[in-house]
């Protein structure tokens, strides 16, 4: 990517000189965590909230200039709810549901991502990766005061590790000069060009595709509509697609696709971007560049996320397209898998072996993504005329043909993962219950007498009884329970039915900490419990 310097946003943990470095030795830590990104600070805001001493070493002291990511998902919305910095960012962000898809410049397509009721929160919000990360790390701090062992050094840059099979050895070069330490478990979350995955001589999987895109964040006023809207062929861009996004403090993200034989240096030019967004908006509209790049990309994964005592999160491990805005929410969901399964390890309360189920259901994830972001690719830069011809025809079809629509693909957006086939899933005993909520889903939200359904599925393992009676003490451990009874009305709108049972009469989930079920069966079974409780801590 060709972008502007890193300039600093908000300078949230300024380098000072710690203990580690005068030691004799190297200080061993529990766990560290490379990279100060959004994927870094929620691992360590999610580890410490759990009670476990993690150290984040970012080479920056705080947030750097530029919007980058924007798009969160509802997902990554629902795990920042439980690390407890949800709030802020919906409230700072711009809410949208909808998208809306033009050719030339007719309205062809429009969709609506959260058509049913009974959500807490919304499809996406709009929010500069500056704001993301500071809310993430306000919360480290306040978490930091209630006594978390959480600690962030910034200017502290990793040049060298050496890996055994009980610790790291890092080597960490600061203002000072350099020192080491060692970890028990280290987490890479040092983004795309990953300095661990080149010192531990890891490769890349995948696909470069040749396209140039240009980003233009731009300060204006003006009534344009919040919510997502894209063009194929406009006539600001002729031969190329476009995207326009609202963001908050009166920032627009325009998108504008270039082609793969440009001149770089020529298309960054100011007078350029303006020609371009001027085109775009029209010539009576005032507005201020706020940060440009040019960027292309390519769909990647390592072979494997777990090497042993070092794990891969984020664009470390991962990376897609921008279509879809799979990246930091897929790196968000990455982290929700790692964190309670790393604690739990820690703890004793599960074997090593859980572990490697990281790999798996990220991986998986991992696949998902790099599909969908790949065929939006696909759709949206054709690699020969016949994808071009198969393009064009859904184009010409889909005003009118409503069999067509799903196929426009200007952008598949992120959904989390279902982990089907996981070690951890026990057999489905609920048959006759929606399959959006069989083993290995992430748990649907649904508004309840008293709040949401996810607001009681924050803590460790969680028994959710539906209609069924349970016994007065639960014998599990680490387990919580939360029990709904449709007859007293505590599911007044009937959404936790509907999305729960379906066709029937009752149930009892097994609950993970990362919101994923486990298991499921028409009512309480201590043994059936039990079995699954076993298989989801990795301990069959």
């Amino acid at each position: 990517m060709v972008a502007v310097r890193y300039q600093t946003a908000f300078r949230l943990y300024p380098y000072e000189k710690v203990a580690d470095q005068n030691a004799g030795k190297p200080v061993r830590h529990p766990v560290v965590i490379v990279g100060g990104g959004p994927i870094g600070m929620a691992l360590a805001l999610d580890l410490g909230k759990k009670g476990i001493a993690c150290l984040v070493l970012d080479d920056h002291d705080g947030v750097g200039m530029g919007s980058r990511a924007i798009c969160f998902a509802k997902r990554t919305l629902e795990i920042c709810d439980r690390l407890g910095c949800g709030d802020p960012m919906v409230e700072k962000g711009v809410v949208w549901n909808q998208g809306r898809v033009y050719r030339d410049e007719k309205e062809i397509y429009n969709f609506n991502l959260l058509p049913e009721e009974g959500h807490k929160r919304p499809a996406f919000i709009n929010l500069q990766q500056p704001y993301f990360e500071q809310f993430l790390v306000e919360e480290i701090r306040r978490q930091q005061k209630a006594g978390a062992p959480i600690e962030i050094r910034g200017q502290n840059l990793v040049t060298g590790i050496s890996r055994s099979d009980d610790f790291t050895l890092l080597e960490v070069d600061t203002p000072d000069g350099p020192y080491q330490i060692e970890a028990d478990w280290l987490v890479a979350c040092d983004g795309a060009s990953s300095p661990i995955r080149t010192m531990m001589g890891l490769g890349f999987e995948g696909r470069v595709f040749e396209d140039n895109f240009l980003i233009a964040d731009i300060r204006m006023e003006a009534d344009f509509p919040v919510e997502r809207r894209f063009w194929f062929n406009p006539p600001f861009n002729r031969g190329e697609t476009a995207l326009m996004h609202k963001q908050p403090d009166d920032v627009w993200r325009l998108d504008f696709q270039l082609g793969w034989d440009i001149d770089r240096k020529a298309e960054l030019e100011p007078e350029k971007i303006r020609q371009r967004v001027t085109a775009m908006i029209g010539p009576d509209i005032e507005f201020e560049l706020v940060w440009t790049s040019i960027y292309t990309f390519r769909c990647c994964t390592l072979d494997k996320y777990r090497h042993g005592r070092v794990f891969f999160a984020g664009d470390s491990a991962h990376q897609v397209s921008p279509f879809g805005a799979r990246g930091a929410n897929g790196g968000v969901q990455d982290i929700d898998n790692l964190g309670w399964k790393l604690a739990a390890v820690i703890k004793g309360e599960a074997p090593e072996l859980l572990l490697d189920s990281y790999h798996v259901e990220r991986k998986q994830g991992a696949l998902e993504n790099i599909k969908n972001s790949s065929r939006s690719a696909d759709f949206l830069t054709p690699r020969n005329p016949a994808h071009a011809l198969f393009r064009d025809a859904v184009l010409d079809l889909v005003e009118k043909h409503e069999f067509a629509r799903p196929m426009v693909n200007s952008g598949r957006l992120s959904t989390p993962c279902t982990y089907d086939g996981s070690p951890l899933n026990s057999e489905d005993a609920l048959p006759n219950a929606p399959a959006t909520t069989r083993p290995g889903s992430p748990c649907p939200d649904a508004k309840l007498k008293d709040g949401y359904v996810l607001d009681y599925l924050t803590g460790p393992f969680t028994i959710l009884a539906i209609n069924t009676p349970l016994p007065a003490a639960i014998r599990f451990e680490p387990v919580s329970v939360a029990a709904v009874d449709l007859g007293a009305g505590d599911d007044p709108d009937g959404h936790l039915a509907t999305r729960y049972l379906g066709n029937a009469p009752a149930g009892v989930y097994l609950i993970r900490p990362d919101q994923h079920i486990a298991a499921r069966w028409p009512d309480y079974d201590a043994a059936a419990i039990d079995a699954a409780l076993t298989s989801a801590l990795g301990k069959d």
